[in-house]
Parts: C-alpha cells; sequence; structure tokens
C-alpha cells in the first residue's frame, strides 16, 4: 500500500508539488495523470525513493520514504520516463549488474531473465550494447530491470513510451497479473484510453496539486463527459485551448 499525506516539493522557489494527498490500496493500479510540468514525475520519483520531499509524508509498503529511502528501493520497481541504463554495457551484463545490487539468487535470476526477454522479444539484442539500442529496446529492458527482484510496488512513469503494439499488450496483462498478486502499482500514461481501461482508481495532477480523483466512471460523472480524454481536458483547462488550436489549424490548411 502507498499513502500520500500532504505532499510538498521545491526546486528552490518553485513549489512543484503543493501538498497531495491520495492513497494506493493493495493490488490497485492506480493512474496518476497530468500534463507535462504538472508535477506527476516529481511525485513518481518521491514514492520511489528517488528525491526527497520538502514536506509532508510518503509511506510504502509501510516504509516512510524520508526516513528510510533505501528500503523503499527494496520493495520498489521503477522506471522512470526516459529510460536511464548503463550503455556501455549490453542487456545481459546489466540485468547481472541489477541481479547482483538486488541480491537475487543466480538461478532464480536467469529464469526471470529469460521469462522476461521472451515476452518482451528482444533476445537478439542481448549482446548488443545498450547505447546502440532503439528507445523502444531500451524501454524494454528498464521495464524487465525493475521486475527482476519482484517487487511489491510498482512506479511506472509513462512506461508505454517507445512500445509495439505487441508489447505493450503484454505490459497490460502483466499488470494485471501483478494486480492479481495484490501488488500496488502506480501508473501515469498520456494514452489515455488505456488508463480508462486499465486503472482501479485515476488522480488528476494539474499545477503541482490533485484536482480529481475517483474511479473514471466517477470522474466522468464529476465532469459531465463521456470519455477520460474530454474528462482531462476539462479539468486541466485544455479544451478551450485545443479547439482554438484546431481551428486555426483548419483555417491555415
Amino acid at each position: 500500500m502507498i499513502g500520500v499525506e500532504g505532499l510538498v516539493r521545491r526546486f528552490g522557489s518553485t513549489v512543484a508539488v503543493k501538498g497531495i494527498t491520495f492513497n494506493v490500496n493493495d493490488g490497485e493500479i492506480y493512474g496518476l495523470l497530468g500534463p507535462n510540468g504538472s508535477g506527476k514525475s516529481t511525485t513518481m520519483k518521491i514514492l520511489a525513493g528517488i528525491i526527497p520531499p520538502s514536506g509532508g509524508r510518503v509511506v510504502v509498503n509501510g516504509i516512510d520514504v524520508s526516513r528510510d529511502p533505501l528500503r523503499v528501493k527494496e520493495v520498489v520497481g521503477y522506471v522512470p520516463e526516459t529510460p536511464l541504463l548503463y550503455e556501455s554495457l549490453t542487456p545481459v551484463e546489466f540485468f547481472n549488474f541489477v541481479g547482483s545490487v538486488r541480491g537475487i539468487p543466480r538461478e532464480e535470476l536467469g529464469e526471470r531473465v529469460e521469462t522476461l526477454v521472451r515476452a518482451f522479444g528482444i533476445e537478439r539484442y542481448l549482446g548488443e550494447t545498450i547505447g546502440g539500442l532503439s528507445f523502444g529496446t531500451k524501454q524494454k529492458i528498464s521495464l524487465i530491470s525493475a521486475m527482476l527482484h519482484d517487487p511489491q510496488v510498482l512506479i511506472l512513469d509513462e512506461a508505454m513510451n517507445g512500445l509495439d503494439p505487441k508489447s505493450a499488450r503484454i505490459l497490460r496483462e502483466l499488470l494485471l497479473g501483478f494486480k492479481e498478486e495484490g501488488k500496488s502499482i502506480v501508473f501515469s500514461t498520456h494514452v489515455l484510453a488505456l488508463a480508462e481501461t486499465i486503472c482501479d482508481r485515476v488522480g488528476v495532477i494539474y499545477n503541482g496539486e490533485i484536482i480529481a480523483e475517483g474511479t473514471v466512471d466517477e470522474l466522468k460523472e464529476f465532469a459531465h463527459e463521456e470519455s477520460l480524454e474530454d474528462v482531462f481536458l476539462k479539468l486541466t483547462e485544455s479544451q478551450e485551448e485545443v479547439a482554438a488550436i484546431v481551428g486555426a489549424l483548419r483555417e491555415a490548411f
């Protein structure tokens, strides 16, 4: 379970996250949705123990992030918006490195790597240097490395970026399987149709604040809209701006 209460994060004089509160239950996929610059990625980095909060309290799987960020990293699998990998290594070398850091027994590590590599179809890239691989393949490596230690909590920031349709479907099914095992998942995506089908609840973050939260159906009813995309645009005050831009483009072309 994840509990966030009054979370604040400052960068100098800029307040990126402004006292947000939400929770993610065991066996739940929580969608954290927001436009670029809303504080979404900052929040997810705090949940993963990557950066400390400036205020408030965050508890992940019973561990206070401020007091013990190292223990938080032990129970969390985190995929950042842009893959952060050792690009001079091959995927095999990188997985072995992650396994050694995580303390995964060699035989167990080999089995998990084999299963996930086959699932995401990257067998032919295992001996190549990561730096020369495509963005999509790097994203798959990032996803695999986040799952190797069988984490209790998954923090996935735009994890679908760069994935082909087959791999995106496989990741979706994996997440639903993790949910059935009682894991907590925080999932952000700009593909709102995907969030609509996979998330149990959604929090919309805008200008560093949670402006709406609930199931997709609850948000649709609240905003009086038919789709999550329209809900999102309405709540983030983007509907009129989008309409004006589309109108200008039609006139220009």
